[in-house]
């Protein structure tokens, strides 16, 4: 049906996505600390350094899958 590209990538993402959609539930009640860290702008800073762990694992992610396709088509 797909290649196998196509069936790694969906399942990464469905992973992720199952990860994110809870946090993304809980993260709806507000909390001291979040207030704190909002009115001080910190927050920013949060979710920029967790933004770039996200990015820098998918791209290791499609780095690491280019990588075994390789050495998948260099054995057969």
């Amino acid at each position: 049906m797909y290649p196998k590209s196509h069936a790694f990538l969906r399942n990464s993402l469905l992973a992720i996505m199952t990860i994110l959609v809870p946090a993304f539930a809980f993260a709806q009640d507000s909390t001291a600390t979040a207030d704190g860290m909002r009115a001080n702008g910190k927050i920013y800073v949060v979710v920029l350094v967790i933004s770039t762990i996200f990015v820098g694992i998918i791209l290791f992610l499609i780095y690491l899958e280019k990588r075994i396709r390789k050495i998948e088509k260099n054995l057969h």
